[in-house]
């Protein structure tokens, strides 16, 4: 099969507006969690999220244009433009056919959805709905925007599995290369859920962390007293390219993507199986598709949400997948810092193994104050501080409600 690799990237997180802000705040430990400014919270059980912060559509499009998108699909475009600018793709040059947009939402225009709801139920229930209403809300409209502004007429389409959407995007678009339906992606992924209908949503779950007097502690992945994930918003982008499509172009390569795993639970709509029984299949088709042994992994980027079942779980499997080697490796939990970006999280925990690699240094799990017993406290979590090493292959867990669950690999390049 063809070779995937790498030629652009682009972020924007509640630590970083693009990517390489999002990575400094990332191997420096830096917390995007902080109390809502989007609406009044004062009456949630959960008063805080990450946020991305200081962002003003109006600064990226015209404001006619603006209003006509949901959040989620303008963070998309801007990644989007971001890592095209990366990858200095001349648009003139390639064959835009075989050029192809698979993106990655669990929810989509969750914000849009809400509004258009809450003015109909606040009317005299006449129905008066915006025009825009269904095209800024569905979730698939990113990659139609994304197509548009670069002509690309290729594979389009958006993949929906929860967390794990954007994990499930990046695979389907190096598949798609690999088997020869195109030589270009734009893939990634993108949420906005940090709304009344998002925090109300989860809180009633009882999913998100209610730590309000220290949101920048919240999100403590395998620590003893985490008590929920905190709910974060952005979006990344990938510029996936056959391998010689890259090379005869002379571009930049940040990595290979090697492999991809998928799996289902097939046991709870959102408690993951107890024993890790998906979360060690998917990491096992990973491994597989990329041909490698588990020994010749470096770094995992765990799912890790700081909820009190998933934390254990996707441990018992890392020990049932790599044995011994479990202990050589460095894990990290980078939502501790960022937040849990649903949809989107597959896609800025790929840029983090992507910037782990290139800079030879593993970001860490914030905000670690207490063993928990029921890990193995042998296992390197990378707390608190960013480690150097050098990463020649790194894996990045996401699992979403519904038991889905992707994984995939990539390898610094070897010619």
């Amino acid at each position: 099969m063809r070779r995937v690799v790498v030629t652009g990237i682009g972020a924007l997180t509640p630590i970083g507006s693009n990517a390489n802000d999002y990575w400094n705040g990332l191997k420096n430990g830096v917390s995007g969690a902080a109390p809502i400014t989007r609406f009044d919270a004062e009456k949630f059980r959960t008063k805080f999220a990450c946020e991305v912060k200081n962002f003003n559509a109006e600064d990226h499009f015209d404001r006619k244009e603006a209003r006509k998108m949901d959040p989620f699909t303008q963070y998309a475009l801007v990644v989007a433009e971001e890592a095209m600018q990366d990858s200095k793709l001349d648009l003139e040059s390639i064959d835009n056919d075989r050029a192809g947009v698979i993106w990655g939402s669990g929810i989509g225009g969750l914000m849009t959805f809400q509004e258009e709801v809450k003015s109909y139920a606040n009317n005299d229930n006449t129905p008066r709905f915006n025009p825009f209403f269904i095209p800024k809300m569905i979730a698939d409209i990113s990659a139609g925007y994304i197509s548009i502004k670069y002509a690309f007429r290729g594979p389009n389409f958006v993949t929906v599995s929860a967390c794990a959407s954007a994990t499930n995007a990046l695979i389907d678009a190096m598949n798609y290369i690999r088997l020869g339906h195109m030589d270009i992606a734009i893939s990634g992924g993108s949420e906005a859920a940090v709304t009344e209908a998002g925090i109300g949503g989860f809180n009633a779950m009882k999913a998100l962390s209610e730590r309000n007097d220290s949101p920048e502690t919240a999100s403590r992945p395998f620590d003893k007293d985490r008590d929920g994930f905190v709910l974060g918003e952005g979006a990344a982008a990938l510029i996936l390219e056959e391998y010689e499509h890259a090379k005869a172009r002379g571009a930049k390569i940040y990595a290979e993507l090697i492999g991809g795993g998928m799996s289902a639970d097939a046991y709870h709509i959102t408690a993951p199986h107890p024993e890790g029984l998906g979360a060690t299949n998917v990491m096992k088709n990973a491994l597989a598709d990329a041909n490698i042994k588990p020994e010749e992994v470096d770094y995992i980027n765990v799912h890790g949400t700081s909820t009190p079942l998933g934390d254990v779980s996707e441990t018992l499997a890392i020990k049932k997948i790599f044995g011994d080697h479990a202990y050589n490796l460095n894990i990290s939990s980078t939502k501790s810092m960022t937040g849990h970006l649903l949809g989107a999280a597959g896609a800025i925990e790929a840029v983090a193994c992507i910037k782990a690699m290139e800079n030879s240094l593993v970001p860490p799990t914030i905000n670690h104050f207490t063993d928990d017993e029921n890990l193995d406290n042998k296992l390197n979590l990378t707390f608190n501080k960013a480690q150097e090493r050098e990463i020649k292959v790194a894996l990045s867990n996401t699992f979403g409600f519904g038991g889905h669950n992707t994984s995939i690999i990539f390898r610094k390049l070897e010619d």
